[in-house]
């Protein structure tokens, strides 16, 4: 099994970091077919994300992002591409501009397949325009913060 391990230092804070995360996981799962499960928590949240040949974790801090996956056998393969395809969408995503732009396009835009979903219809293959609690329920799920007994 091959390993991925990626780690990005950011000065963003964890409010605009979790924005950055929910992007990523949406972006992953539209454009490479990843389950995503979002959990946040006071200090730090996690995006878990599966697929066929994936299991992996992004963790997001007010500092850091760490990513950290496992590929299976056949993806394995392809671990040095997928490696490079990672840092890209996670460079691309920490650009300034680009950070807020991306968060901003990703909560109201969904492609027509999340589209059906949510309407419950066949839609068109052209991306659609959802309202902000339609995004909500097409993005990837999210569990209740954990308290910590302290």
């Amino acid at each position: 099994m091959a390993h991925l391990h990626i780690i990005r230092e950011h000065t963003l804070g964890l409010e605009q970091a979790r924005k950055i995360a929910f992007a990523w996981a949406e972006q992953v799962e539209q454009e490479f077919g990843m389950d995503c499960v979002y959990e946040e928590d006071d200090a730090s949240d996690i995006v878990s994300f599966t697929r066929s040949g994936v299991v992996g974790t992004l963790q997001v801090s007010e500092s850091r992002f760490e990513l950290d996956a496992r590929l299976g056998f056949l993806l394995g393969a392809f671990k040095d591409r997928i490696e490079s395809e990672i840092v890209k969408n996670l460079d691309q995503l920490l650009k300034p501009k680009t950070a807020a732009k991306t968060a901003a396009k990703t909560a109201t835009k969904v492609p027509a397949k999340a589209a059906t979903k949510v309407a419950g219809k066949t839609a068109t293959k052209a991306p659609v325009k959802v309202t902000e609690k339609a995004a909500e329920k097409t993005a990837p799920k999210k569990k209740a913060a954990k308290k910590s007994s302290t």
